[in-house]
């Protein structure tokens, strides 16, 4: 069962909101060989279909679903690659589109692993898909200077919202001078003025970043003096990638942080590698026009594969021993990861009953 905690800030009949949004955030999709291999078909294509179909329930009932392309979606054209330098099939995000996820980051660690010639086959495949998705919105890397410049807001129950992105840089690939719109590596600089530049055009500002240490639970120092920065500049909600692990949520004032959701798939081996989180806000404007969140729902879903493999994704609330021994006690223990910052971290205006 997917796990609900109420806030407590809407208690009050005069902060009930007149329009409302739904958004749903997972992870790092990181497509290793033995992934997009064991998604080709007999023809030569790739179905990742299968590895998904238990998602589709989870957010079928959400406007927003966020999940951030860790590997450029290039296509086979430019020859497929794994690890260390990824390209990966288009078919998968044809698959995620299928799904309804249209809110993506492009910006990460691994965007230029191909050169300019990946990310702009990647960004010719998002274009086209822009164009016959009007609710699709991607974001970190961009055409030109004044693809970049542009802003991208999209409306729907009223509220009208925005992405942006950013990597904290590019596994020591240079970006091609002059291009830094490939992918915007971030410093304080460029977020205050990219949230400057679109702040007042919006009911709601969400910031994806590629930030942190790998494998690692707990924020780093960096990770939680950029939170209280971007919170501090406007930033409603800060959906945090690249640890490839769970790490805890976390309110900053009015600001809703996931400091690392995880991966969503990956071929990565070991337990904490294959559990990511799925979490789910609902939100509200009110009539003086700010955004409150009043209900959060989060899944812990696990990826499971036989000897690497038969991948496919599981809500927790569907593993059996089978599929993962202890499941019930890894659930315990990985929500205490991703609940934590709860205790270390209370605000007065918003408090979060647990589970």
């Amino acid at each position: 069962m997917i796990r609900t905690l109420l806030l407590c800030i809407l208690c009050a009949a005069n902060l009930w909101a007149l329009d409302s949004l739904k958004i749903v955030m997972v992870g790092d999709a990181l497509l290793h060989k033995s992934v997009y291999e064991d998604a080709r078909t007999d023809e030569g294509a790739y179905d990742f279909t299968p590895m998904l179909d238990l998602i589709a329930p989870l957010i079928k009932s959400y406007d927003v679903r966020f999940y951030n392309q860790e590997t450029i979606l290039g296509g086979t054209e430019l020859g497929l690659s794994t690890y260390p330098a990824f390209n990966s099939p288009q078919e998968f995000g044809d698959s995620m589109l299928k799904l309804g996820f249209n809110l993506v980051s492009l910006a990460n660690n691994h965007t230029l692993d191909r050169g300019e010639k990946g990310v702009r086959a990647m960004l010719m495949y998002w274009r086209d898909a822009e164009s016959k998705r009007s609710d699709l919105l991607t974001a970190g890397s961009y055409e030109s200077a004044q693809d970049r410049a542009t802003p991208r807001i999209m409306t729907k129950n009223g509220i009208t919202y925005t992405m942006l992105a950013y990597t904290y840089g590019t596994n020591g690939i240079p970006i091609p001078q002059g291009k830094e719109y490939l992918v915007n590596v971030y410093t304080k600089q460029m977020l205050l003025e990219d949230i400057k530049a679109v702040r007042p055009k919006v009911d709601l500002l969400i910031v994806s970043m590629h930030w942190g240490i790998e494998y690692e639970h707990a924020p780093s120092n960096e990770q939680r003096e950029l939170a209280r920065f971007l919170a501090q500049n406007g930033v409603d909600i800060i959906i945090g990638n690249h640890p490839h692990v769970i790490q805890p949520i976390e309110i900053i004032d009015n600001t809703f942080v996931i400091y690392s959701l995880g991966n969503f798939l990956s071929g990565q081996k070991g337990l904490a590698k294959n559990i990511g989180a799925l979490i789910g806000l609902s939100l509200h404007k009110t009539k003086e026009g700010k955004i409150i969140f009043d209900d959060i729902q989060s899944e812990l879903i696990y990826t499971h594969s036989t000897q690497g493999a038969h991948f496919r994704l599981y809500p927790f609330s569907q593993l059996t021993q089978s599929l993962l021994p202890n499941h019930k006690q890894i659930q315990k223990d990985y929500e205490a990861i991703l609940f934590s910052e709860f205790q270390t971290y209370p605000t007065k205006q918003n408090k979060l009953s647990k589970p």
